[in-house]
């Protein structure tokens, strides 16, 4: 019935999606096996992509010639870029989207794409041979053989659903959970864990009275994921609201925590410490009055509207009274209470930077199974799982992106090497390369990498090269011409900016704190003329490395120092009993986790400088 595939991607989730899109287009013969072919690309929980740090692990995507940055523009309701107020460095744009037209667009673009088949059911045991996955077995029985395998499960590995004192079994409301398989990977001598997330209610938005809340509007300037100049998003943007919780709000839900499967230890998973439910908001924060709730609309062709901070496992009659309190929620209809989830989660320190699986040759991991929560983290690490799984099998070198390269090279770097005690979420404070790692470059920064490997296609080269030559255009137009005081002056006094005495380039200029290319363009029609001849993007990025360069010059420097130590290889079968001195919480994490490296050795939890400097001397010597 079946072919044998070189490689079969378990889920049809974000890491799912992306796994079977990048082998696929690299050339392998993929199955995507999904329990519910209706819910490919599925949002789960907020119909919404990016966001701090995740915004750019989307640009980094589609710089890779991933899909999750075309299926967002294409499915955008509202776009904002947000931190402006703050450095380039932090700047993460976020899109709304429709959240059944991004399921439908991902569908359709993996059935556009060569090299896909699909298949509806479970898959409940890996096939394995020689400490080598060959394939799956499905829950009606069937054998399906592969050369590599790509779990992708989500939230499904014997999912729980909570909601008061009720729970069920179920990987997402209304939809059965995965058993099988975590029994299976134990048995092949896997250690897993338990974790949890949850999700607000869904209300009828006729029913919500939005003069009491705060409008928030898109962006005026429209911006968008993808680096292709084809993907061009809607101009017909959606409101959200914003609103707040009160103490009648609180008082109301903390009645009820003695229901609350979260305080009542029904829920044993660990939980996202930085996306809380309300009632442990309520919890942690007692001294705040009020959290802000973020009314978000799930479509244009639907009145289903999302709270955003109203996460909650509370009975749904508790749920139903509290949201009343809210201003505007007086009337509020509930659609489907909010509920907590529980799944298994295998911790990521038994995976190889490639996502490879340490214990069983050709099976990668990618997604919430690997500990992690969001959409962005979930499609960043199926991309990468998908390159490598392909490269594997057709003996080409790993595709590993390093922490000056990526956020997803941060992503995967820490959770192979540090693991994760709670659901994983990026943050932009997690990478210490930020100001290289900008949502304005990931294009330049990847781009060019993909295309050697095959992934990304020519005419993202072309957008990239163009790109380039305007940009260096660009600087060169901003450092060299000239400008005197008398064509300056009136501008910058308008922005109380000290008047310039001598003929000065606007690149100079923008050493200046209080300048931007903006400011100057709207009060100077000369400049405007000047600015106009190039796209924002490049305009923008022409002014973050004139204005940054010397922090950009030193954050390049760290990056060579700390590459001597990522260029220091240790063998995959050295020995650190060996190494007399090491301390014995060191040799444990070491022996566990084989870094391959000095630098990898150097970013493992437990591991302190002193063992690093003892191991290189051991090599060394």
């Amino acid at each position: 019935m079946f072919e044998k595939y070189d490689l079969i991607v378990v889920g049809g989730g974000h890491a799912g999606c992306e796994a079977a899109a990048a082998a696929a287009n690299l050339g392998s013969k993929v199955l995507l096996i999904t329990m519910n072919l209706s819910s490919i690309g599925q949002m789960s929980c907020n119909p919404a992509m990016g966001g701090v740090g995740k915004g750019q692990i989307v640009r980094e995507i589609d710089a890779l010639g991933g899909y999750s940055g075309l299926v967002s523009d294409k499915t955008m309701i509202q776009f904002r870029m947000l931190n402006l107020s703050k450095g380039p460095a932090v700047w993460s744009p976020r899109t709304q989207n429709d959240r059944s037209q991004f399921s439908l667009y991902w569908r359709a673009m993996l059935e556009r794409t060569p090299n896909i088949d699909f298949w509806q059911d479970t898959a409940t045991q890996l096939l394995v041979s020689n400490n080598k996955v060959i394939g799956i077995k499905t829950s009606l029985g069937l054998e399906i053989k592969s050369k590599s395998v790509v779990l992708t499960n989500g939230t499904f590995l014997n999912g729980k659903i909570h909601i008061g004192e009720k729970s069920f079994g179920g990987g997402r409301i209304s939809e059965k959970s995965s058993v099988g398989l975590t029994t299976n990977l134990i048995e092949l001598g896997f250690e897993s864990g338990r974790m949890k997330t949850g999700t607000p209610p869904r209300v009828d938005g006729r029913s919500l009275d939005y003069s009491k809340m705060e409008i928030q509007n898109g962006d005026t300037t429209i911006g968008k994921f993808s680096f292709l100049k084809s993907s061009i998003p809607t101009s017909n943007q959606l409101c959200c609201w914003l609103t707040y919780t009160n103490s009648a709000v609180h008082e109301i839900l903390s009645q009820s925590f003695d229901k609350s499967p979260l305080f009542q230890g029904r829920i044993q998973g660990l939980g996202p410490r930085y996306c809380p439910s309300i009632e442990d908001k309520i919890n942690r924060f007692s001294d705040r009055t009020r959290h802000q709730l973020f009314v978000e609309p799930e479509g244009r062709d639907t009145i289903e509207v999302y709270i955003n901070g109203f996460s909650t496992s509370l009975p749904e009659d508790v749920q139903a009274k509290a949201l009343k309190l809210i201003p505007g929620f007086a009337n509020a209809k509930m659609f489907r209470p909010g509920y907590a989830i529980e799944y298994d989660f295998f911790p990521p320190t038994q995976l190889k930077p490639t996502l490879e699986t340490k214990i069983i040759d050709n099976l990668y991991f990618a997604g919430q199974i690997n500990g992690t929560t969001g959409y962005e983290e979930a499609a960043g690490q199926g991309l990468m799982a998908g390159i490598n799984a392909h490269n594997k099998i057709n003996s080409k070198d790993d595709f590993v992106l390093k922490r000056s390269e990526a956020y997803i090279g941060v992503l995967i770097d820490d959770l192979v090497h540090k693991g994760t005690q709670e659901p994983y979420r990026m943050f932009t404070s997690r990478a210490e390369h930020r100001i290289l790692l900008r949502q304005d470059n990931a294009d330049t920064r990847l781009t060019e990498k993909s295309h050697k490997i095959g992934l990304a296609t020519d005419e993202r080269l072309k957008t990239l090269e163009e790109k380039n030559h305007l940009l260096k255009q660009a600087i060169e137009s901003l450092s060299q011409n000239k400008w005197t005081p008398e064509k300056l002056n009136p501008a910058l006094l308008k922005i109380s900016s000290s008047p310039v005495k001598e003929t000065v380039s606007l690149a100079t200029l923008l050493k200046r704190p209080e300048i931007n290319l903006m400011r100057i363009k709207e009060l100077n029609s000369e400049i405007e003329l000047l600015l106009n001849q190039y796209p924002n993007e490049v305009a923008e990025q022409a002014e973050i490395l004139i204005k940054y360069e010397p922090y950009l010059d030193r954050e390049m420097k760290m990056v060579d120092k700390i590459l001597g130590l990522d260029n220091f290889i240790i063998k995959d079968n050295f020995d650190y009993d060996l190494v007399k001195s090491l301390s014995t919480e060191a040799r444990e994490k070491l022996k566990k986790i084989k870094p391959t490296t000095i630098g990898q050795m150097s970013r493992i939890s437990g591991v302190s400088a002193s063992d690093v400097s003892i191991v290189s001397l051991y090599l060394a010597g």
